[in-house]
C-alpha cells in the first residue's frame, strides 16, 4: 500500500457510481491505495454538495474527478508520486 486514500462519494441507485467503483476496485489492488465509498445520502451537507456531480473522487483530500473515472489520469497521479 502507498498510504494513499481515494474516497468516492456515491449514493444508492447511481449507475455511474456503481461503474466507478467496479473500475476502481482493481486499480486499488494494483496501485495500492485504500478505496473508501461514502454514501452522500447519509449526510445532508454532502448530499447538497455532491448530488449533481456524483461520483466524486477525492484523492488524499483533493477532488480530482467527478461523474467519470479517468483511469489514465489516476495512473499518472500515482506514477508522479513515485518519482
Amino acid at each position: 500500500m502507498t498510504g494513499r486514500e481515494l474516497v468516492v462519494y456515491t449514493r444508492p441507485g447511481c449507475h455511474l457510481c456503481a461503474e466507478a467503483m467496479a473500475r476502481l476496485a482493481p486499480l486499488a489492488a494494483e496501485l495500492g491505495f485504500a478505496l473508501t465509498e461514502v454514501d452522500i445520502e447519509r449526510d445532508d451537507a454532502l448530499h447538497r454538495r455532491y448530488l449533481e456531480r456524483i461520483p466524486v473522487l477525492v484523492l488524499d483530500g483533493e477532488e480530482i474527478a467527478d461523474l467519470f473515472v479517468d483511469e489514465a489520469d489516476l495512473r499518472g497521479r500515482f506514477a508522479t508520486a513515485r518519482r
